[in-house]
């Protein structure tokens, strides 16, 4: 018999023929290879790729979608004025108005306003205006926690449905304690979004214009308060305080609805939306490469997830488990002494700010006899809201946006505003005023982007909604919540407004000397560590981006 003659084709079979001979039998199928064993604390689920994304990987350059970074920042600009427009209409005189006066000869005048309709004093109109902070002080940690679990772009859309409503109820409140409560409750749609806008603009901010995008972001508080200033004053004056709540309900809708239908977005640092979704196709294949990616999630969040579908037990394991993990994230926040010397500094800038932004027009009114104090004040918060935050932003970038940068820059920017703004209260003539002033605030807003650059920068990814949420109920709870009514008492001590604001103006000088001790702490830029997850960074980079396919060019 001739032997066996072998042959390699192209196709990488071995083909074997026996001349003369019956063909030989197949060789006995492989045993299957048995599948590795589940490490003890890591299962591995699917993630579905972006079929789409994939099958055409050039689609998005050439035709990108209307949602852009900077449509983005734009919309959550938008929403951010809105909430500080309600901040200024409140304090503004057409809102807030005045209470019912009468003179030695028994001669009495009607009170306007809220103030007037209700008969608040000054400590209980100080209480309506910090309201707010208490819905604000629950809901901040609770959606900075949801987050994990939840996208945080429709916890975002939640919170602007409630703040919706509660300011439409502030404009049907009926005594004290039911606009009370409804400020309240404005605070609670405001926590979603303050915890994670700021997140999401520095996700998608061009590297070397972070500080600037924050910055065009928070100019929006000035810019909103005076502009609410403006704008409580004419509604107030022309319709009624309770036509401007129902306006800005109105305007503020489309952007709650907007939460709802967009494409939900990712934040940077959290696994754990996605794998949320993923849970229900584990199996989920891409159609197109038929490949999988997966992401190590912790078999314990796996069996809450099954276990919660059954039981009560279920929700009440998660929720501990929810509780005992904000535990550790509020514990490993405070331990970043540069994020703690950060909020200190940034506390006693806010106790100024909020009293100024709620007694300014009165102040203005008493001292200088400002017929126009809203419009007055407005102008300027505007003009130097815009100027100052912006160029904090743009200077800190130009420097090099590095934390110990931002300290010098928040130090210095706040040492000489406040020596400009308590020059101005020294001034007998409304001319000597304004010009101190203005140069007052433009130096003491050019704070708010470096501030916030430190809040995210100075703690890791995972932490950064947190931080922000933090921080916020920080500033108001110990800053301008409590900085209004106590004004109010101090002003209904010794009854004299330029002596109240030189006092009150004082303290921005403490928040300048906590700031400068932040230069001399050892600082490091935690935002390109890793997620919570320990996701690795080539992972990640495989990871469709928060805004895929649309990054315009810087």
């Amino acid at each position: 018999m001739d032997p066996v003659s072998s042959s390699v084709k192209n196709s990488g079979e071995l083909e074997s023929s026996k001349p003369d001979s019956e063909p030989s039998p197949p060789p006995p199928p492989r045993p299957p290879v048995p599948a590795p064993a589940p490490d003890s604390t890591q299962m591995a689920i699917s993630i579905p790729r972006d079929t789409e994304a994939d099958a055409n990987p050039n689609e998005s350059d050439a035709n990108p979608s209307w949602f852009t970074p900077k449509r983005l920042l734009v919309i959550f600009c938008i929403i951010n004025m809105l909430n500080y427009v309600d901040r200024g209409a409140i304090a503004s005189n057409g809102v807030n108005g005045s209470r019912k006066s009468c003179t030695a000869s028994g001669t009495c005048t009607s009170g306007s306003g809220i103030q007037g309709d209700f008969n608040l004093n000054n400590f209980e109109d100080g209480v309506l205006s910090s309201a707010f902070m208490v819905g604000l002080l629950i809901a901040s940690p609770i959606f900075a926690s949801l987050a994990k679990i939840h996208n945080p772009f429709r916890l975002i859309g939640v919170g602007l449905l409630v703040w919706t409503i509660a300011t439409a109820g502030c404009g049907c409140s009926f005594d004290f304690w039911s606009i009370t409560i409804c400020r309240m409750l404005v605070g609670v749609g405001e926590a979603s979004f303050i915890s994670l806008a700021a997140p999401f603009i520095d996700d998608n901010a061009p590297p070397a214009q972070k500080t600037a995008w924050l910055a065009v972001f928070y100019m929006c508080i000035p810019t909103g308060i005076a502009v609410g200033y403006v704008y409580g004053g004419l509604v107030g004056e022309h319709l009624h305080w309770r036509a401007a709540f129902w306006g800005e309900s109105i305007l503020m809708l489309p952007f709650a609805i907007l939460g709802f239908i967009i494409k939900p977005l990712q934040l940077k640092g959290f696994a754990t939306s996605s794998l949320t979704a993923a849970t229900d196709n584990i199996e989920a294949v891409d159609d197109s490469n038929e490949e999988k990616q997966t992401i190590p999630i912790e078999n314990e969040e796996i069996s809450e997830k099954q276990t919660s579908k059954f039981s009560m037990s279920g929700y009440a394991k998660r929720f501990g488990t929810q509780a005992s993990r904000f535990g550790k994230d509020l514990k490993a926040l405070l331990s970043e002494k540069v994020y703690v010397v950060n909020v200190l500094g940034y506390i006693a800038y806010n106790f100024v700010i909020g009293a100024y932004s709620y007694w300014g027009p009165k102040a203005g009114y008493d001292i200088y006899h400002m017929s126009n104090a809203d419009l007055m004040f407005g102008g300027i918060t505007i003009v130097c809201g815009i100027f100052g935050t912006l160029a904090g932003g743009l200077v800190l970038d130009k420097m090099e946006s590095t934390i110990s940068n931002a300290f010098k820059l928040l130090s210095v920017a706040t040492f000489l505003g406040a020596i400009f703004c308590f020059s101005a209260f020294c001034f007998k003539s409304l001319y000597g005023f304004i010009p101190f002033f203005s140069v007052g605030e433009l130096l003491v807003f050019a704070t708010q982007g470096p501030v916030n650059y430190i809040c995210l920068h100075s703690v890791k990814p995972s932490l950064r909604p947190l931080s922000m949420a933090i921080s916020t109920v920080s500033i108001h709870i110990f800053g301008d919540v409590p900085s209004s009514p106590l004004v109010g008492l101090l002003q209904d001590a010794i009854n004299n407004w330029r002596e109240t604001a030189l006092i009150l103006t004082s303290v921005l000088f403490i928040a300048a000397i906590i700031w400068f001790i932040g230069i001399f702490f050892h600082s490091v830029d935690h935002f390109n560590e890793e997620s919570e997850h320990d996701v690795p960074v080539v992972e990640r980079s495989n990871l469709r981006p928060l805004l895929g396919g649309n990054q315009e060019a810087p």
